[in-house]
C-alpha cells in the first residue's frame, strides 16, 4: 500500500510587506487582514531558481526521514515556473541530488490543483511499476512573473516549495479522487509575455460555484459524511475564498485551517504546507484536500490516517 510518509517545505526568508503597499494600491489594514489575509509574501532570493527551492525542501525531508537518495525511484515536479523550458526541472533536481540513473523524472504543468493531481499521478506510476519510494515536488515561485504594480497579484502570491515522500510505509493514504476543468475560462488566470494576470472576481466566482458541489460529490464517492471529516484543507487562495467555502459548506471554522498570513498564496504548495503541520497529529483521521485555480481546474481527495 502506497501513501504519504512525510512532507517537508521550504519557504524563503525574504518578505515583501503588504502594509508598505497600502498607498500604492489604495488599500487599508482591513483589506490586507480580513479580505486577502496576507500581511506579507515570501520572496525567493534573486539567485534561487525553482529547482533550488525544491532541493532545499528535500534537504529538510532528508533530515526528517534519513531517506537514502539511492532508494528514490521516481521524481515528479508540479510547476508552471520551471528553471528553463528545456530541460524539465525534475531532471535538474535529479542531477543536483545525485539520484540513481534508473529514476523516472518528469514535470506536471498545473497550478493550484497540482498537488492533488500529482498525488494521483505519482501513486498510479508507482503502483504500475512496483516502485516503493517516490518524490512529489511542488514549486511555483510567482515572483518570477508578477508585476509589482499589479494589485491583483502583487499582494497575494508568495514563493515556496514542498516535497512529499510517497512510500510503502505511509502515514496517510488517499481515497478516490475528483477532478474537473473549465477550460473555456483559461484566460482568467494566465501568464502572457512572462507576466501573470488574474481576474480575481472570476476566480472567486469559480471557486464559490464549483468547489462546494465537488466536496459533496467527493464525500459521496468515498462513502463519507461531513461529520466524518476532521479537517478540510482548501487551497489557500485568500482568506475571503476560504471563509466563503467554509460558510457555503456550513463547516465549523475550527475544521478549516487558514495559515498564509506571513508568506502568501504559494499556489501548488499551499495544501502540502498545511498537511505537513497536521501530519503527526493523530487526532486528524480523515482529511479532505481540495485544490482549485489555474485552468480553470480543481481536484480533491480524502486522506485517511493509518493506525
Amino acid at each position: 500500500m502506497l501513501g504519504i510518509q512525510e512532507i517537508a517545505s521550504y519557504i524563503p526568508s525574504g518578505r515583501s510587506s503588504n502594509y508598505a503597499k497600502k498607498e500604492l494600491f489604495e488599500i487599508d489594514d482591513a483589506f490586507i487582514e480580513d479580505k486577502i489575509g496576507v500581511k506579507q509574501v515570501a520572496v525567493k532570493d534573486s539567485q534561487e531558481d525553482t529547482s533550488d527551492l525544491c532541493v532545499k525542501a528535500f534537504n529538510k525531508l532528508q533530515q526528517k526521514t534519513g531517506l537514502n537518495t539511492s532508494d528514490v525511484e521516481c521524481v515528479i515536479v508540479v510547476t508552471q515556473n520551471p528553471d528553463t523550458n528545456i530541460p524539465h526541472t525534475s531532471a535538474i533536481i535529479h542531477g543536483q541530488l545525485g539520484l540513481p540513473e534508473q529514476c523516472a523524472c518528469f514535470d506536471i504543468s498545473l497550478g493550484c490543483s497540482g498537488f492533488v493531481y500529482g498525488l494521483s499521478i505519482i501513486q498510479s506510476l508507482m503502483e504500475s511499476n512496483s516502485f516503493t519510494k517516490g518524490l512529489l515536488f511542488t514549486a511555483d515561485p510567482y515572483s518570477k512573473i508578477i508585476n509589482a504594480n499589479d494589485k491583483n497579484t502583487a499582494l497575494l502570491f508568495g514563493d515556496a516549495a514542498t516535497v512529499t515522500l510517497i512510500s510503502n510505509n505511509p502515514v496517510l493514504i488517499t481515497g478516490k479522487f475528483n477532478m474537473g476543468t473549465i477550460g473555456k475560462d483559461n484566460k482568467e488566470l494566465i501568464c502572457n509575455n512572462n507576466e501573470l494576470s488574474m481576474n480575481g472576481r472570476a476566480i472567486f466566482n469559480f471557486a464559490a460555484r464549483y468547489v462546494p458541489a465537488d466536496i459533496k460529490a467527493l464525500l459521496e464517492k468515498n462513502n463519507k459524511q461531513m461529520e466524518d471529516i476532521d479537517v478540510f484543507i482548501f487551497h489557500q487562495g485568500s482568506k475571503y475564498i476560504v471563509d466563503t467555502l467554509t460558510k457555503r459548506l456550513n463547516l465549523p471554522k475550527d475544521k478549516v485551517p487558514f495559515d498564509i498570513m506571513n508568506y502568501g498564496n504559494t499556489v501548488s504548495s499551499s495544501i502540502p504546507i498545511i498537511i505537513e503541520q497536521k501530519l503527526q497529529d493523530k487526532s486528524y483521521t480523515n482529511i479532505v484536500i481540495s485544490g482549485f485555480g489555474v485552468g480553470l481546474s480543481w481536484a480533491s481527495t480524502i486522506l485517511t490516517r493509518l493506525n
